[in-house]
Order: structure tokens, then sequence, then C-alpha cells
């Protein structure tokens, strides 16, 4: 039993082909084929995210047109924002770059609070968390530490650093008042670049310290900018990295990787990340003028890809289309501009924003939000004509089925639950079945006789959805 737990923690994959998926309550998401055995009509559809307009401008003398790597947090009722500030192109981890910080009551609006902790540009007064420590604000990108029993002078921390330095490990209390946990680097490679976001968290489900950084791949005569991870029990010694697998997904340049935890499944890794296009130049050098972007800076594009995980060394990259496009504007068209922030927080009863930085290397630069409802990164869509959908087998804990879905005004959904052999159970046939319409995040599903499912649970079964003109992006099983 020991070493089922163990397989269902480190490659559910594995564990889904010998036997029911045991998902218990947990949320479950449709944005790769996991649960699904087979679908007739139905296809996983990529979100298109909406745009809510500009969230932060970089206008400070310390931030600049070179600010990047953004981390927002959400720490309860406080949002936190993390990001570089560097007002020119320069070496990485050079003196001139500090690590700046901008919060929010609401993760709409934001302010950048005058801290007082370094002096920058000649004052005091301003937003700066990290200054006069090279290298460490070139990427410097803190995570709100989720382990049990975490020490709370160490509720955050963060790794920083780059390929010559090395990654140190930071500590905070606050978020505000920073300090280096040890005096040498805790991971070191002259293989590695760690000179982009080195993105870390705290696994629920692997019990882990985890950390995603870009290395490079040689595949063929392309050396690629890919994703490497390595894992952790106390933050300070680290595993050998892995080189991260994309399946059959063809090589593509992953810039920043921006993985984390889901917050409504924390076992469901999701990363926004920045695709990078070298050498794909879109705009000519008098457009490049025009907008006053560095000559440095126009040569190459990029936009922001989905990728996910569950865990172990496996990316799914179930769309390859990009989840943002650089969209209207020359001044979306330019090098490292459209890349996302570290993480998606809550906005909303129904909605969940993430944010991408726009007009990289140019004055103009600020952040933009963009929004989603709750789980909707991608769906199982159905078109007018309908279609449906059967799991592999399943085995819940719970007494209700809730969908987060969406139907138009002639659309939607019936759902049957089968035994594992695919047979209709009775009382949960799709004759018996409650037809679901509307748009709501969490809807329980019901039959002839009632919504309770708890004679069920603990069972294997399957789910057939039955479908018209309608979108299911998630479900779970609850009490």
């Amino acid at each position: 039993m020991k070493s089922m737990r163990l397989l269902a923690l480190l490659c559910p994959a594995l564990l889904a082909a010998a036997g029911p998926i045991d998902i218990g309550s947990r949320r479950q998401l449709f944005v790769d084929r996991y649960l699904i055995e087979n679908a007739k009509g139905v296809e996983l559809r990529l979100a298109t995210p909406v745009d809510a307009g500009p969230a932060l401008v970089l206008d400070k003398p310390w931030e600049g047109a070179f600010s990047g790597y953004f981390t927002v947090i959400q720490d309860g009722a406080q949002y936190r924002l993390y990001y570089r500030g560097e007002p020119h192109a320069g070496k990485d981890g050079n003196p001139g770059e500090v690590t700046c910080y901008a919060e929010s009551r609401d993760g709409v609006h934001w302010t950048k609070p005058e801290l007082r902790l370094h002096e920058v540009s000649g004052t005091k007064n301003n937003n700066v968390v990290l200054a006069n420590n090279p290298p460490f604000s070139h990427n410097f990108s803190p995570m709100l530490d989720a382990r049990p029993g975490v020490a709370a002078s160490e509720r955050y921390k963060a790794l920083a650093g780059v390929h010559q330095s090395g990654l140190y490990a930071f500590a905070s209390p606050d978020g505000i008042h920073w300090r280096k946990l040890a005096g040498e680097p805790v991971l070191t490679s002259k293989a590695f670049a760690f000179d982009s976001q080195n993105v870390t968290f705290w696994s629920e489900t692997e019990r882990r310290y985890v950390c995603y950084f870009r290395t490079w791949k040689r595949i063929g005569a392309t050396n690629y900018r890919w994703v490497s991870r390595t894992t952790s029990t106390d933050y300070l010694h680290w595993d050998a990295p892995v080189e991260m697998n994309y399946g059959d997904a063809p090589p593509e340049h992953l810039y920043t990787n921006q993985t984390g935890p889901y917050f409504r499944a924390r076992d469901f890794y999701v990363g926004i990340s920045a695709r990078f296009l070298p050498g794909r130049q879109v705009i000519t050098a008098e457009q490049a003028a025009a907008i006053s972007v560095d000559p440095g800076y126009f040569k190459d594009c990029s936009d922001a890809v989905l990728i996910t995980s569950r865990g172990g060394d496996r990316y799914d990259r179930t769309f390859m289309e990009a989840f943002l496009r650089p969209g209207l504007g020359i001044e979306n068209w330019v090098s490292r501009s459209n890349y996302p922030a570290l993480n998606l927080v809550q906005t909303g009863p129904s909605e969940m924003s993430f944010f991408v930085v726009r007009n990289y290397g140019q004055p103009s630069i600020y952040l933009r939000r963009y929004k989603l409802r709750l789980d909707g990164f991608a769906s199982a869509h159905a078109p007018y004509a309908g279609g449906e959908l059967v799991t592999k087998p399943l085995r819940f804990a719970g007494g209700q089925l809730e969908l987060n879905y969406s139907t138009s005004a002639p659309g939607g959904i019936r759902v049957e639950i089968q035994d594992a052999s695919g047979t209709p159970i009775p009382g949960f046939t799709l004759a018996e079945s409650k037809e679901i319409v509307g748009d709501e995040i969490a809807r329980v599903v019901a039959w002839n006789s009632g919504a309770d499912l708890k004679r069920l649970s603990g069972q294997p079964v399957r789910l057939r959805f039955v479908m018209r003109d309608a979108d299911i992006y998630g479900l779970r099983f609850q009490d």
C-alpha cells in the first residue's frame, strides 16, 4: 500500500494504467487528457484570457525599461508583487539592479510603498526591498512557504543568483525584510544558466520543496532554452537536477517556466510560460526607433504558452497554440516582451488574474493584467451539434459531484455514472440525470433520486458527460 501511495505522488500516469485513478475529493481540471478515456464530438479547448488593462506603470528612476521577472503572491488579504528594477540594459547581476515591491488589497489596484530600506537614486523614499547586493536582484523570485510547521521567521523564501554565483537561499518573516539562509550557494553548476527566475514552492503532494529553473538542451543543431527541476527537504540541500520531459511536443525555447501549484488544486502545477523565438524579427529598425525601444531588443519576439504538470519530470504541452498572443501594437512585438509573472491570484468571487510585462526595453514599459474564470485555463468543449466524453475509471471520496461549467441557452450537460466496465449504474443513468443549464463555478449534479453519491464513494466508476454547446472546466467530489 505504501508503494502505491508513493507511485500516486511521483507518477500518477503509471498508477492510472495500473488501476482506477484515485482522485479523492481533489479538484480536477480539463487541461490535459489525464482523466479522459475517450471523447466523441468533445475537444479540449484553450481559454482566451480577458484583457483587464494596465496594472502597474514602471516609471520610477530605479525601475525603467528593463524591469522584469515579476512574482505575485497572495498572502491572506494581502497581495505582494516583486520585480527587478533596471533602467538600462546591462550584464546580468550588475550593481544597478534592485528588487522592487508593490502591494494591493484586491490584486487589481497596486501601490508602491515608500519603505526607506535602501538608498537608491539618491533617496530612501522608494519601494526597494533588496539593493546594493549583486547579483541577487537580477532574478529574485520569492515564494510563500506552505510547508506545515515552517518557522515564522522563514514564511517567505527565495533562491537568487546567476550562473557565476550559483543560487543562494533567502528568507523573510514578512516578505519585505530579507536575509540569507546560508553564506554559500545552495545550488551550483557550470551547466546551468540560472539567469531567469528560479521558481520554488512547497509541494503538498511530493512533500518536498521543488525548484524549476532554466537550462540548455542540445537537439540537432539547436541549443534550446529548456527547463530542469530539483527538489529539497530543507531548502538548503538540493538533489541532482533532472531535465523536464515534454513528451512528444516539438522543442521550443521556454525562457521562463513560471511553474507553481494552482491555488484551487495544489497537486496540479501550472505555468504560463514565456515562449521565446530568437531571431524572429517582426518590426523594422525604423519602427523600433519610433517606439524608442533599445536597439538590441527588437530582433526577437515572444508570447505566452500554457504548460502543466502533475509532479515529477513531466510537462504536458497539451496546447501548442499561444495562451496569450502579443496582440495589437508594434510595441508588443519586441524582444522579451509579453513575459508572464509567476503565479495566478484570485481577484473576484469567480475570477483569477495573471500579469504580463509589456513594452519591454522601452520607456513605456508597464505591467498588464489578464483575467480568467476560476479553473478556466481550458475546458472540455462540446459544439452545438453535441458530443460526449467518458472518463477513465476513477475512485472518489465524497457525497456530491460538483461541476464548474458554462452552457449556451439551448445547450446543456447530463452526467451518467458507470461502473468500471462502462455499465450504467441504476439511479445514475443518463435517462435519470437532471440536465444542467447555465454558467456557474460550482453546481452540484443531481439525478431523479437526488445528488447523494455516498454509496458509490471509494468504488471504481466512470463519468459519462453528454454535452451540447457547453464547456466543463473542472470537477470535484465533495461532502
